[in-house]
C-alpha cells in the first residue's frame, strides 16, 4: 500500500470513529435498518417518550371519510381536509389477520401490537396455545424505568386496553382482567369505567376497592380530575360522564365543558413526565362501536377527536423533537365502510352528514323514553325528532330538497320503524331482520343508512373486515414504520426504536 493510500485509509477510519463517538454523545441509536420500501439504510435517535394511538375499527377509509368530511366538497370543488396524523412524514401499512381469522377481533390484534404474537380471536396477552403468557410492551418498559399510561374511550378492561396489562384466555373474563388492572402497577389509567367491577354474579370484591387498596387515586369528577398532578401517585381518572356500557360519550354527543379524549392525553403527559420517559397507549374505542352500528357521522366525529388527541401529543413532541415517537394506527377495520355506493354512483355529498346532531345511541335512548311514555303510535309521531336530529324529511312531490326521502327510502324507514316497535324477542327470532339490522335498533339503523347513502357512503357488514390498516409515525425512530408489514411488527419496531431489541 502506498503512503498516500495509507493516509486516506487512516483518515477514513478516523472519520468513522469520530462519527460513532459524536452519535453516542448526541443520543443517536447507530443501529442501521433497511427501509422496507427502498432498502435505504439510515440511523435514528432513541425516543424517550412514546405515544401509541389506536383507532379501534379504523382503517384507511375511516381516516379518508374524516378527510372528506372536513374538506371542501361544495360548488363542485373536491378537496380533502388534512388530519394532524395524515401529515406525518411516515406512512406504513399493516396486515391484521390473527391465528384464526382474516377478520380478526380487537383482543388478538391488540395482543399483536402489545406483545408481538399472533393468537386466537378473543384472547388477551397469550400465545397461540392460549396458555403461555406473552410478555407485553408495558411490562418491558416498566422494567426499563418508564412510566405507563393507558387511556380508552371504552371500558378500561375492554379488549384493546386490556392487552397492554393483562393476560386472559377470553376477553370476556372482565372481572379477572379488572383485578389484573387493579394490581398492575400501571401509573395512569383514564377514560371509561370498569365493566363488571364485581363480576358476573355481582358478589365479588369491587375492583374499584381493590384499586384503592393498591394506592390508586380514583377521580370521577371534573373538579378532582383537574387537581391531578405528578404528585398524585398512581391514578385512575374515570370520565365524569358515561354512556353505553360504561364508555365515554360519543364525540357527537359531547356537551360544552365535557372531558374529551384529548383532555385525558394532556393530563397523562402532565402526570407521567419524568426523567426516564413514558409510554402512553390511547384508544379511541368507539370508532369501532359506531362502525358496528353503521353510523358514519359518529364514526367521523370520534376519528376527529382522536386527531385532537394526536395534536396534543404532537405539541409535546415539538417541544421534545429528538426524544418523542408518535404512532397512530388502527387494529382492524369495522363495518366495511366505503366512500361510494349503489344509489349515488360516483356522487358524494358528505355535507349532508352535518344534519346529524346525535349518535344512534342517544337517538335510541330518546325513542325508548318516548315509547315508555306512550308517545309513539306511528312513524308520524317520530318524524319531527328525525327531522330535527338527522335532517331527513318525508317525501314531497317535485321537491329538489336533497334531504327529502324518496318513496323507496321512506318505505325502508317505515319497515325499520315497524320492526323497532316489536318486542325485542320477536326481532331476535327474525333472521332476515338480524341480517338487515345487525342486532341494532331497526329504526336508528334505517335512519343512518338512509342518510349515509344520500351522502354517498356504503357499508358491507356489521362486523369486522380483513382489510389492512394504516400506520402513521412521527419523531424519533419514525422511519422504522415505513413500508408494508404485519401488525406484530409494530411491537418489534417500537422496541427497536428505543434500542431494547
Amino acid at each position: 500500500m502506498t503512503t498516500s493510500k495509507k493516509i486516506l485509509s487512516a483518515l477514513f477510519f478516523g472519520f468513522i470513529i469520530i462519527s460513532l463517538i459524536t452519535a453516542q454523545l448526541l443520543g443517536v441509536n447507530t443501529q442501521s435498518f433497511a427501509d422496507n420500501s427502498n432498502s435505504i439504510s439510515t440511523s435514528y435517535k432513541t425516543p424517550k417518550y412514546i405515544f401509541m394511538f389506536i383507532g379501534d375499527g379504523m382503517s384507511h377509509v375511516q381516516v379518508n371519510a374524516a378527510q372528506v368530511y372536513t374538506g371542501n366538497n361544495e360548488s363542485g370543488k373536491v378537496a380533502l381536509g388534512e388530519l394532524e396524523f395524515t401529515q406525518f412524514p411516515i406512512a406504513g401499512m399493516a396486515t391484521t389477520q390473527d391465528s384464526t381469522s382474516f377478520c380478526p377481533d380487537s383482543a388478538s390484534t391488540a395482543t399483536s401490537f402489545a406483545s408481538g404474537v399472533k393468537t386466537h380471536s378473543g384472547v388477551i396477552g397469550k400465545k397461540v396455545d392460549k396458555t403461555q403468557d406473552a410478555k407485553n410492551i408495558t411490562e418491558i418498559f416498566k422494567e426499563n424505568g418508564k412510566k405507563i399510561g393507558i387511556i380508552s374511550t371504552v371500558t378500561i378492561n375492554h379488549a384493546t386496553p386490556a392487552a397492554y396489562y393483562a393476560h386472559a384466555e377470553s376477553r370476556n373474563q372482565y372481572y379477572d382482567i379488572a383485578i389484573q388492572m387493579a394490581t398492575s402497577n400501571i401509573d395512569y389509567f383514564a377514560g371509561g369505567a370498569i365493566n363488571k367491577p364485581t363480576g358476573d354474579k355481582k358478589d365479588q370484591k369491587d375492583a374499584y376497592e381493590i384499586l384503592a387498596e393498591n394506592e390508586y387515586t380514583i377521580t370521577k369528577t371534573k373538579e378532582d380530575f383537574a387537581k391531578l398532578d405528578k404528585n398524585s401517585g398512581k391514578i385512575y381518572a374515570q370520565s365524569p360522564k358515561l354512556q353505553d356500557s360504561g364508555s365515554m360519550p360519543y364525540s357527537i354527543d359531547y356537551k360544552s365543558g365535557d372531558l374529551k379524549l384529548s383532555d385525558f392525553v394532556r393530563k397523562g403527559i402532565e402526570v407521567l413526565d419524568n426523567e426516564n420517559g413514558f409510554f402512553m397507549m390511547t384508544e379511541s374505542g368507539k370508532i369501532d362501536w359506531a362502525c358496528h352500528a353503521n353510523d358514519a357521522m359518529s364514526t367521523i366525529a370520534d376519528t376527529l377527536e382522536l386527531n385532537e388527541a394526536v395534536k396534543v401529543a404532537k405539541e409535546f413532541a415539538d417541544k421534545h423533537p429528538d426524544e418523542t415517537l408518535i404512532i397512530v394506527t388502527g387494529d382492524h377495520e369495522t363495518g366495511g365502510l366505503t366512500i361510494g355506493q349503489a344509489y349515488t354512483g360516483y356522487d358524494t355529498a358528505f355535507n349532508l352528514l352535518r344534519n346529524q346532531k346525535m349518535s344512534y345511541v342517544a337517538f335510541d335512548d330518546m325513542i325508548a323514553e318516548m315509547k315508555s311514555n306512550g308517545q309513539i303510535k306511528s312513524l308520524d309521531d317520530v318524524m319531527p325528532i328525525i327531522n330535527q336530529n338527522f335532517g331527513l324529511k318525508a317525501p314531497s312531490d317535485g321537491s329538489s330538497d336533497s334531504l327529502a326521502m324518496t318513496d323507496y327510502e321512506y318505505k325502508k324507514l317505515q319497515a325499520g320503524f315497524e320492526e323497532s316497535m316489536k318486542e325485542e324477542e320477536a326481532r331476535t327470532d327474525n333472521q332476515e331482520a338480524s341480517i338487515m339490522y345487525g342486532g341494532y335498533d331497526p329504526l336508528s339503523v334505517s335512519l343512518t343508512h338512509i342518510l349515509n347513502n344520500k351522502a354517498g357512503i356504503g357499508w358491507t357488514s356489521y362486523s369486522h373486515t380483513g382489510t389492512p390498516v394504516p400506520v402513521f409515525a412521527y419523531g424519533a425512530g419514525a422511519e422504522l414504520f415505513n413500508g408494508s408489514y404485519d401488525n406484530t411488527d409494530v411491537f418489534f419496531k417500537t422496541l427497536k426504536a428505543v434500542g431494547i431489541r
